[in-house]
């Protein structure tokens, strides 16, 4: 990670680009509490991708987005979605496509609008599925990830449209994902079912963080994930606890204990042939990232090396999911078998497929008395690094730094965007700039998740100001 001022960008002949900040400023002010209001009208439609909740609340969800971004000057606007590989729909996708003028550059514009559920409900200050306002913040599922990023898009093309008017002749594409939070189970299918449909020159994904309140940034890595579920057997049948406790030990203790070898005394992942790395330029404040993260007093951090090579380029292995009798329903046997599911996060460069093979062999090598153990592999995603030198990456920066009025930040992201690597590879030559609107108090996935009202305005200006120079940047 680095913090550096941004350049003002140059277009093609060597001067810097003719972008009116202040008339765009005032754009996005004039409207920003439509912007707000359109933002609480979609956190308040609950479209969730998973096989469990209504899918016609996530149906709900695309018309409403296809509405907004109709009204915000959009006349080609389709819902599209791919089935499943067992044969079953996918999500819903709003793509909608303003054609670029002759010798103009496109730019695709991604976020999604499907979320997390809402997680129990007296976690929540206030009811997940009704914006509410507390504080400079807005809260509600959603609110941040990733419902903003479609409104940061949506209201900077509108500010810019109002601004430049007919010159504004960059093509726009919108792709808004209608199943992210799900895994993105089709996101390969329709990318190479909409090849042509979604191809630009430069690709915008808002769903990621900015440094802290206050500064912005540029996420320039992401870890890759893989996801699984692994299962110990130690009886045919549950048997009581008294007559056979002893000889026996039951299968929550030998997966319990399965558990603990994946992890050295210091909390380092211990499963072997992972790679990890120690090699970023600022660390992060312990104090702070303690306070971000709500880590209670008197618990240690885990690991070895620099706080932000171990959230940005070393291997992550968290268990999240158990399955296991409840404490209010358990009674005195011993149970037969149990089950845990595990969240690798992968440093850049590490092949997902290896990762699995070696969570797996890990876990059979290690298992304690004989028991069976059945692993399940789940999702697979790689790692993204992307090169800031380009001309698209440094107008972003200065866009970050305008809106702000500070310098902008270099960071890496502990979390993982698997479609990116989706994006990549179907488009190599294309130029992926990864932004976003959260925050490290937003609480993504989890209860109070929230935005902060003023960063959430910045953005909107700084992509504003990022597409009028793209506009007038001569990039094609």
């Amino acid at each position: 990670m680095t913090s550096t001022h941004a350049e003002t960008p140059q277009n093609k002949a060597g001067t810097p680009g003719a972008v009116d900040a202040a008339a765009l400023r005032a754009a996005v002010d004039a409207s920003f509490d439509l912007t707000l209001a359109r933002l609480k009208t979609l956190v308040a439609v609950p479209g969730i991708a998973w096989s469990s909740f209504d899918p016609s609340e996530l149906d709900r969800s695309a018309e409403t987005v296809a509405a907004l971004v109709r009204e915000s000057g959009f006349s080609d606007v389709q819902i599209l979605r791919c089935n499943k590989e067992d044969g079953s729909p996918g999500g819903p996708a709003v793509v909608a496509r303003r054609p670029a003028a002759p010798g103009k550059a496109t730019i695709l514009l991604y976020a999604h609008h499907d979320v997390q559920p809402p997680g129990e409900r007296a976690l929540w200050d206030s009811e997940p599925f009704i914006a509410e306002e507390r504080g400079g913040r807005l809260y509600g599922r959603g609110a941040a990830d990733d419902k903003a990023g479609i409104m940061a898009h949506l209201a900077a093309f509108s500010a810019v449209s109002e601004v430049l008017g007919e010159n504004f002749g960059l093509g726009v594409t919108l792709f808004f994902e209608g199943e992210e939070e799900a895994g993105s189970p089709t996101f390969r299918t329709f990318l190479e079912t909409h090849r042509e449909l979604l191809r630009a020159d430069v690709i915008v994904v808002a769903d990621s963080s900015n440094w802290k309140v206050g500064v912005p940034a540029l996420t320039t890595s992401l870890r890759g994930l893989v996801d699984g579920t692994f299962e110990v057997r130690v009886l045919e049948h549950a048997v009581h606890s008294g007559m056979f406790g002893g000889p026996v030990l039951d299968a929550p203790t030998i997966l319990s204990r399965l558990i603990a070898t994946l992890h050295d005394d210091a909390g380092n992942v211990a499963v072997p042939g992972l790679l990890a790395k120690d090699q970023v330029a600022v660390d992060l404040d312990e104090a702070q990232f303690r306070a971000d993260a709500s880590v209670l007093d008197g618990v240690s951090l885990a690991g070895s090396g620099s706080i932000a090579s171990r959230l940005w380029t070393k291997p992550a292995l968290s268990i999240i999911g158990i399955d296991a009798p409840a404490v209010d329903v358990a009674s005195n046997t011993l149970i037969p078998s149990a089950r845990a599911k595990f969240s690798l996060r992968l440093a850049p460069g590490q092949d997902p497929e290896a990762a699995m093979a070696a969570v797996e062999a890990h876990l059979v090598d290690k298992v304690s008395f004989g028991a069976r153990v059945t692993f399940t592999p789940g999702e697979r995603g790689n790692a993204f690094a992307t090169d800031t030198s380009s001309a698209s990456a440094r107008i972003a920066m200065w866009a970050l730094g305008e809106a702000w009025g500070v310098p902008a930040v270099e960071m890496g992201i502990g979390g993982s965007i698997p479609f990116i690597a989706d994006l990549t590879e179907v488009y190599p030559e294309v130029q992926i700039l990864v932004t976003g609107v959260e925050d490290p108090d937003s609480r993504a996935h989890s209860a109070n998740e929230s935005l902060h009202i003023d960063d959430f305005r910045r953005a909107v200006l700084a992509e504003a100001l990022m597409l009028a120079q793209l506009d007038s940047s001569g990039l094609a």
